[in-house]
């Protein structure tokens, strides 16, 4: 009976493993009766249960052959890897060339694939260059490339016709959860922004453009987005799909934002439009000395959060929302406040020593 449920067990390769999107599908996968789990990423992790972590370079074919290419037992890849770049078309390149890397190495060896998951988001729509057509619908029409997600769906279309597998597009807005290091982490950029003004004793200011303060926004929590990932690699009714993945709620900044502080016990006071990348640059010393003054875990600056993807988000002076009809429609209903979402990571933050 035991050799039975090993052989029904199903093997994730979550690629991309240390950021928000692929620890919070390990932690999901990992309470699940029938998984094992293989993660991929630069750095590796520690080894437990039946997760297993694999150190990679997925921008390097021959390596990148050497470490995925043995792994016969894999029937779902899970893609949320990404590599950061300067512009918009310097992000082509290395961010397809990592996904068509891992399909190579994989494929050829796991004769059980059965589905590959890539996770995308509202840059499909153009939402990162401007006003878009919202609520944007997976139906919408393409814009002018360069688009790096739109380059590896379309590879994945390819490739899917013929195979033993098929594949689904995912597409969260922006994702709320814990990861030190991940480059997109608003939720972090928030706590870690609040944390040093109340240690400078100033009121909590929305950084962001006066646009941004008042248009519709939403979020998609982490572990909501892990659920609705897996159901979507896993449901035959989700085959060769794009889904809008979101909390459900929509809100404004200029209701949030005194929630947030309120969290943080800080008062608010008019938004002031200023780069966060650029009042922040000087402040390592003064979070080093918060690191040692509050017992928080040591963790380097640099890692705790990225100013520049904060000035990104919260310069969309534009309503920012999609449709997410259509994954209700094919049978995921699940959803989350966003209100509660935000205190519940913070708190967890805390919790962790993250923030004081």
């Amino acid at each position: 009976m035991e050799e039975k449920r090993e052989h029904l067990r199903k093997t994730a390769l979550i690629v991309g493993a240390n950021g928000v999107i692929g620890r919070n599908l390990i932690d999901y996968l990992e309470g699940l009766p029938d998984w094992n789990v293989i993660g991929v990423s630069r750095r590796g992790g520690e080894a437990r249960g039946h997760i297993r972590y694999i150190a990679a370079d997925l921008l390097d074919e021959k390596d990148t052959q050497r470490k995925l290419g043995g792994l016969t037992e894999v029937t779902h890849i899970f893609y949320a890897a990404y590599q950061d770049r300067p512009s918009w078309a310097e992000l082509v390149a290395p961010n397809l060339a990592m996904l068509v890397n891992v399909v190579n190495a994989v494929e050829p060896a796991a004769r059980q694939l059965k589905h590959i998951s890539l996770m995308q988001g509202y840059k499909v729509y153009g939402a990162h260059l401007g006003p878009f057509k919202t609520p944007a619908r997976e139906t919408d029409a393409p814009h002018m490339p360069p688009e790096f997600n739109v380059d590896q769906q379309q590879f994945l279309e390819r490739r899917q016709p013929g195979s033993s597998w098929t594949w689904s597009a995912i597409r969260p807005s922006v994702v709320g959860g814990i990861a030190l290091g991940n480059p997109m982490n608003l939720a972090m950029v928030i706590a870690v922004y609040a944390s040093i003004s109340k240690e400078l004793g100033i009121p909590l200011r929305f950084p962001g453009k006066p646009g941004a303060y008042h248009s519709l926004m939403e979020m998609t929590d982490a572990g909501l987005l892990a659920r609705a990932t897996v159901w979507a690699a896993t449901d035959e009714r989700c085959a060769n799909q794009a889904f809008n993945i979101a909390n459900g709620d929509l809100f404004r900044w200029d209701e949030m934002w005194p929630k947030i502080a309120r969290f943080f016990e800080l008062e608010t006071a008019p938004p002031l439009p200023m780069s966060l990348a650029t009042v922040m640059a000087d402040k390592e010393p003064l979070w080093d000395h918060m690191v040692e003054k509050h017992g928080l875990a040591a963790n380097r600056y640099k890692d705790v959060s990225s100013w520049a993807f904060g000035d990104f988000a919260f310069s969309w002076d534009y309503d920012f929302f999609a449709d997410g009809s259509k994954a209700r429609r094919f049978g995921f209903h699940e959803f989350i406040d966003t209100e509660a979402m935000f205190l519940d990571i913070f708190t967890e933050m805390r919790r962790l020593r993250l923030i004081p």
